[in-house]
């Protein structure tokens, strides 16, 4: 019989967190909480919501935050928007397993762990694509997984239209994503 505390939480001990109106999620069994996003922080990724959806169709989807992504069963997040290619992904507790994109609007307070803890975790539990979006400096960043680590393959600023070599077709406008 073990005692003592658990040193590595699960999706079982997540889904006991009572609602508090922050966003918790867990990184290889540790919990990390954030404040709800701000208005500002919202409408971007509703932008970008509806330039995925324009271009990613059926069965294709495209899912905004809040929803759980269940990536192992110590790793359950809830980023901005992700893209799921396989519609077997999608359960009634969220996503099961990699979706095809995942994306990060950063804030002051995640941006330095969305860059590091977040991208080794997602790269290591194989998620193909991972997408910055940086209000600050107005620039967006997408990296595909590459070797266990992931590579730059596309970026583009405020006034730039941002093209992904991956996705043909796929057309993200600065002046529209950041008016």
């Amino acid at each position: 019989m073990q005692t003592g505390l658990k040193t590595k939480l699960d999706y079982a001990d997540y889904c006991a967190i009572p609602p508090d109106g922050k966003r918790y999620e867990l990184i290889a069994g540790e919990v990390h909480v954030t404040a709800a996003p701000s208005p500002s922080h919202q409408r971007l990724v509703q932008r970008f919501l509806r330039i995925l959806e324009d271009h990613f169709r059926s069965p294709m989807e495209v899912l905004i935050s809040p929803i759980d992504v269940v990536l192992a069963p110590h790793d359950v997040v809830q980023p901005d928007l992700v893209v799921v290619a396989d519609p077997a992904q999608v359960s009634d507790r969220g996503i099961e397993g990699a979706p095809l994109i995942i994306v990060e609007v950063l804030s002051p307070a995640t941006a330095q762990f969305d860059r590091t803890t977040k991208a080794q975790r997602y790269a290591a539990l194989g998620v193909p694509h991972y997408w910055l979006v940086d209000p600050a400096s107005r620039q967006v960043e997408c990296y595909r997984l590459a070797g266990g680590t992931y590579r730059s393959v596309a970026s583009g600023g405020p006034e730039a239209t941002l093209s992904h070599p991956d996705f043909p077709g796929l057309h993200i406008s600065g002046p529209t994503i950041w008016r």
